[in-house]
């Protein structure tokens, strides 16, 4: 018979707290998410990208924050995320909002987020304006499959070995930049996707001077380098065409049938596959595994 004492059970600790992701407007104030001045009331910490751009925010939307505001940006997300942490994990209701759009989207965020799931701490969001996504609607160009790419290397040669990365990308590219380096941008992009890519130009979304510039790369290269462009900046650039006939070279449709024997295929189904994909005759791709074996490549 066990006569020891029962042990007290294990008492709760407290109930962990939200992580509020909220979009804020991209110009206009009154593209704020109606939600956006509930959060700002409600929460017990605000951490906000600039806490002043935030104060005017409120302001215009005439809601005062309730909780402390801190500041949480590129130069303290690292040390401030274990902070917040540990407030969300007492429970309290953090909010985050960035100058502009949603965080974690080329703005601070992604750490707090990786943290706090880390801690299985809730996480939610109010969705708001984007500047991805109004400048896709607006460019004209296929929205039915894109990438987002955040902003260019600054440094020309590691610009072009990512616009390279991208040159057979089917799907249309959103880029951020800098209007001091758009000029810059824009003539790497026309260099490497080609002079007559489309693409799209979007500047001061939602504000006084809104304004998109359509046309080739070439074109809109030439007309950045033209003149001063100002404000906040968002390039939309189609993806890559599809590859006709003789669009892939001999070498790549070597690899493509060389990659699928090692996984297993017969080099009969390799070669129709390659050729299928490619939009090639089989007989072209036949001819250049045939070629490459009596190289010896």
């Amino acid at each position: 018979m066990n006569n020891a004492s029962p042990q007290a059970a294990p008492t709760d600790g407290p109930t962990a707290g939200t992580l509020v992701l909220a979009g804020t407007p991209i110009g206009d104030p009154a593209d704020a998410p109606p939600r956006l001045a509930t959060e700002l009331a409600a929460a017990d910490v605000v951490a906000a990208e600039d806490t002043r751009r935030l104060r005017r925010l409120a302001q215009a939307l005439g809601v005062q924050p309730a909780g402390r505001v801190v500041s949480y940006f590129e130069g303290n997300e690292s040390g401030r995320t274990p902070e917040l942490v540990e407030a969300l994990l007492r429970g309290e209701r953090v909010l985050l909002v960035t100058d502009a759009g949603m965080p974690s989207v080329s703005d601070p965020g992604y750490r707090l987020v990786a943290a706090a799931v880390a801690q299985d701490v809730r996480v939610t969001a109010v969705p708001g304006p984007s500047a991805v996504l109004t400048a896709l609607a607006l460019s004209g160009l296929p929205v039915d499959r894109f990438c987002f790419e955040g902003f260019l290397p600054r440094k020309q040669g590691e610009r072009l070995s990512r616009l390279r990365e991208n040159e057979r990308e089917r799907r249309t590219q959103v880029y951020f930049e800098s209007p001091r380096r758009l000029d810059d941008a824009l003539a790497a992009m026309a260099e490497v996707f080609g002079p007559e890519r489309r693409a799209a130009v979007c500047r001061e979304l939602t504000k006084t001077y809104e304004e998109v510039k359509r046309g080739g790369l070439g074109e809109l290269a030439a007309w950045a380098a033209d003149g001063e462009v100002r404000g906040e900046i968002t390039v939309v650039v189609e993806g890559a065409p599809a590859p006709g006939p003789g669009d892939v070279d001999a070498d790549e449709l070597v690899a493509r049938v060389r990659a699928r024997e090692e996984a297993g295929e017969r080099r009969k189904e390799a070669i129709a596959a390659v050729a299928a994909e490619a939009g090639v005759p089989k007989r072209d791709v036949f001819d250049a595994v045939v070629a490459a074996k009596k190289s010896g490549a």
